[in-house]
């Protein structure tokens, strides 16, 4: 057995996942993250926040990614 295996029960949870995506951009005008959706405030209380309130911000997220204004291409867009 592994080092990691041995504490893999310390670091397991019985409660929602994070929906975080380790890209963490906040869309200026809509102040989502563009990787996860949620907003700086969510992000921010979502180890304090109880299983429904997460659920309920879950349950949000697929809808939050049209509020998300599209980027012009960027370097791509600009070498063409």
């Amino acid at each position: 057995m592994t080092k990691t295996e041995n504490t893999d029960h310390i670091w397991a949870r019985a409660e929602i996942e994070s929906p975080c995506i380790k890209i963490c951009v906040i869309e200026p005008k809509s102040r989502l993250c563009t990787g996860c959706l949620r907003s700086i405030d969510e992000i921010g209380a979502w180890s304090r926040m109880s299983p429904e309130a997460r659920k309920a911000v879950m349950a949000e997220l697929p809808d939050r990614a049209a509020k998300i204004t599209k980027r012009r291409g960027g370097r791509a867009a600009r070498l063409k």
